[in-house]
């Protein structure tokens, strides 16, 4: 069993910065690809970025292309989310997820198996 604790959401202004942590415990972290997602208000949870197993390959979404970055520290159960150059339209909570062992990234919401709790995120303009 994968445990997941999201931080570091908070208010910022349109074009700041947030850096996103994901803290893990239970099971063996660097044998699961990882994700983000996030959902806003009305709108159903949706794909954020991807990173398998080993950090050496990553996929984001077209609206976050060039301005995320996800990167992962297995030694310290670690994922994180870098957020540069935030819109409005990112205000959403953000969640972490695991998916079970595997090579590649996973972009399917359905096929992660362990979730946080969500941080949330608010970018005024």
């Amino acid at each position: 069993q994968v445990q997941l604790v999201e931080s570091g959401g908070g208010l910022v202004q349109a074009g700041d910065s947030l850096r996103l942590a994901c803290a893990a415990s239970g099971g063996t972290f660097s044998y699961y690809p990882m994700g983000w997602f996030r959902q806003g208000p009305g709108n159903e949870r949706e794909f954020v970025a991807a990173i398998n197993w080993n950090g050496g390959r990553t996929q984001y979404a077209d609206s976050v292309e060039d301005r995320f970055t996800i990167s992962r520290d297995n030694a310290e159960k670690m994922v994180h989310l870098q957020m540069n150059s935030l819109k409005p339209e990112d205000t959403a909570v953000y969640y972490c997820a695991a998916a079970g062992p595997r090579g590649g990234v996973v972009l399917g919401l359905n096929e992660y198996a362990y979730w946080g709790q969500g941080t949330q995120v608010t970018v005024s303009s």
